[in-house]
């Protein structure tokens, strides 16, 4: 019960996505999802979208990056790719997304990985930092996108500490 209060209290929710894994339409310029099959891009773009980021790694099986890639572009869409490895996350990587969240040309974001785990993890590092959310309540939607990994949660947790002004 205290877990769909919180997610009613964020706003985020669950949509059914033909291509999309895991969709969620977080806000009005951003949605999260997991494995994003190229043909799903044009309906990105047809929703309105103006960029994605990937955070898939080129070895991931399916991660298609290079004909994701093109696809966007073909669209007209920013495509920004930024490889987190999940196992071994790097902070720079974290400071590209957060700058590139930021940027209004890029808004509204679609950002994907491949189950939305790294997503919900970055995700909940820009609610604390860029949105002066709690970090229990960034957590509780991180959760709800799709963050499942401890250590990932765990790397999250200290990227804010190191980083809260």
């Amino acid at each position: 019960l205290l877990l769909s209060v919180a997610v009613v209290a964020t706003g985020a929710q669950k949509i059914e996505k033909p291509g999309i894994v895991n969709y969620t339409k977080v806000d009005a310029v951003v949605a999260c999802g997991g494995a994003t099959d190229t043909a799903a891009l044009e309906g990105l773009k047809n929703d309105g979208f103006k960029a994605i980021i990937n955070l898939r790694l080129a070895t991931e099986q399916g991660a298609n990056l290079e004909e994701n890639a093109a696809k966007a572009k073909a669209l007209g869409l920013n495509y920004i790719s930024l490889p987190l490895n999940g196992q071994s996350p790097d902070p720079k990587v974290v400071d590209a997304f957060l700058d590139a969240v930021a940027n209004k040309a890029n808004q509204p974001v679609f950002i994907h990985c491949g189950s939305a785990n790294r997503v919900g993890a970055v995700w909940m590092v820009k609610r604390v930092l860029q949105d002066g959310w709690p970090v229990e309540k960034a957590v509780e939607e991180a959760k709800m996108i799709g963050l499942r990994s401890e250590p990932l949660e765990k790397f999250a947790r200290s990227y804010i500490e190191a980083h809260k002004k």
